[in-house]
């Protein structure tokens, strides 16, 4: 069977070679790997599979693409009982990603989650409380008061869709409210209390998100957060390596990551808790492989609880089966484990729907810059964009 992977550490290729091992024979798995950007991804993907190309069995699938997939036929029906064993112990927000009208259409692999990650050193200088929840509006009065920035992904491209995201669902709306069929009756939620709210915040963080910021994506702002004058910084858990192997390599001062604090996304309401952002990846079973039944036994494989705590600890992506979260050996080289765990448990998916990347490339258009945002109007004009693309008036 062939397993096409994004790019990673090398840890698919290792699982892989594991389960190959395992099986004793019943099966082999190779790899083959896809571009870097996940939108290249989808495109090769569903071109193939548009084909009914039977050589692909399993699929590491971006979750925002699962509804599109599925929709489409491409693939496979995940048996009823294959759905209880892989969803058992699992995280919300990763059952929630592979699923689509209400059916589990993907195999849960790995759960991401961005936190808020703070130098210690300017948070204490701030007064601020780190062991309670903090809004956005704190962040921001503690960046002015303490002449430093907040390190967020301001960047026309899919990261600013996810901060866009996560500050509508923690405002306790949704990009969309009410999914169709036909494109033209979906409802949006880009007019909403909680859409301004999310302008307002991505403006008022613009103002002390530095220079660069309407160019920064998650590597710019680490390299800020490091090095530079980011005292705050919303990112996902790779940031705890990068910095570790930094020191290792001799780039970065152990003093640097011995200043760093983790904590729960950041509120937008002040009494309500933080919905942070869900990534990670998924396993697809293609619909036209030769070896379905062999493919969903292989994708068991590949998600037991052993080969995402390695996973975790090698590659650094999270787990999506809580009880990892537990390994002494994940905490160990992970000590922020416990509230990635907390932060998966209260994630929301971007939306799910099949016109995903018509949605995102509106939405990218309108709110970038940040600085331009008028809370009370960009919404408006996003949800106008976006359903004058799904009835095909305007292209992006």
């Amino acid at each position: 069977m062939t397993w096409y992977i994004n790019p990673d550490s090398g840890g698919q290729v290792e699982i892989a070679s594991r389960c190959t091992d395992a099986a004793g024979g019943a099966y082999t798995i190779e790899t083959a790997q896809l571009p870097r950007e996940s939108a290249q991804q989808r495109e090769q993907l569903i071109r193939r599979l548009a084909a009914e190309d039977s050589s692909i069995d399993i699929i590491s699938l971006d979750p925002p693409y699962i509804p599109e997939f599925a929709e489409a036929g491409f693939l496979a029906p995940v048996p009823e009982d294959v759905a209880e064993r892989v969803t058992e112990d699992v995280v919300q927000s990763a059952i929630d990603g592979a699923t689509w009208n209400d059916q589990l259409v993907a195999v849960p692999f790995w759960a991401n989650t961005q936190l808020l990650w703070y130098k210690k050193s300017v948070a204490e200088a701030a007064g601020l409380d780190m062991e309670q929840p903090v809004t956005w509006e704190q962040l921001v009065q503690a960046a002015e008061d303490q002449d430093t920035q907040i390190a967020a992904q301001g960047i026309r491209a899919e990261a600013l869709t996810v901060w866009l995201n996560a500050l509508i669902e923690s405002a306790g709306g949704s990009i969309i409210e009410e999914t169709a069929d036909d494109p033209q009756d979906i409802q949006l939620g880009l007019e909403s209390d909680a859409a301004e709210q999310a302008g307002e915040v991505m403006r008022a963080v613009s103002a002390v998100g530095g220079p660069a910021f309407t160019t920064a994506g998650e590597d710019a702002n680490v390299t800020d957060f490091e090095e530079g004058d980011a005292g705050f910084m919303v990112n996902w858990p790779f940031v705890w390596g990068r910095a570790l192997s930094a020191v290792e390599a001799g780039t970065l001062e152990a003093s640097v990551p011995e200043d760093y604090g983790w904590a729960l996304y950041p509120r937008v309401v002040e009494d309500e808790p933080s919905a942070p952002p869900y990534g990670g990846i998924n396993l697809g079973i293609g619909a036209f492989s030769e070896n379905v039944d062999g493919a969903f036994e292989a994708a068991e494989c590949i998600v037991s609880e052993e080969n995402q705590a390695y996973y975790f600890t090698t590659n650094g992506n999270p787990a999506s089966k809580a009880s990892v979260y537990d390994d002494p050996e994940v905490i160990e080289v992970f000590p922020q484990a416990p509230v990635i765990r907390e932060s998966l448990e209260l994630a929301a998916p971007r939306p799910l729907t099949v016109y995903y990347s018509e949605v995102s490339g509106a939405l990218q258009r309108v709110y970038h810059p940040a600085t331009a945002i008028d809370p009370a109007s960009t919404g408006q004009a996003a949800s106008e964009l976006i359903s004058a693309v799904l009835r095909g008036e305007q292209l992006l």
